[in-house]
């Protein structure tokens, strides 16, 4: 497999790891306040990054503009869930965090579309 889709699935399946350790802690605590957090680690990580890497290892595509789609769509997972857990636990400090991590998401979706709708070009017809 080539190194970018591995990269994916790597980051994805330690977001998934981290989430299920997650989600195991708050059920033997009884205590769901970080819930929402543990979603967004499920979803952002696990789900958007493995299939970022289907896609990649599917099509071949990559470069740079794939590189930089891994680099701040995996950071952004980084910067905004550890952020928005702190938020969840009452520490306003940590709002910038968890914007500058949804912002990097977000460029990381819209580098996503670009290499995406780039395929139109190479797409076969049948």
């Amino acid at each position: 497999m080539p190194r970018l889709p591995l990269a994916f699935f790597s980051a994805a399946a330690l977001c998934a790891l981290g989430g299920m350790v997650w989600g195991v802690m708050m059920a033997s605590s009884n205590d769901h306040g970080m819930m929402p957090a543990h979603a967004h680690l499920n979803l952002m990580g696990w789900t958007t990054l493995a299939l970022m890497g289907g896609f990649y290892a599917l099509t071949g595509k990559g470069g740079r503009l794939g590189w930089t789609n891994f680099v701040l769509s995996a950071g952004g997972v980084v910067v905004a869930i550890p952020s928005l857990a702190l938020l969840l636990a009452g520490n306003k400090a940590a709002e910038g965090g968890a914007v500058a991590g949804s912002v990097l998401a977000l460029l990381g979706m819209l580098t996503f579309v670009v290499v995406v709708f780039s395929g139109w070009r190479d797409a076969k017809t049948a």
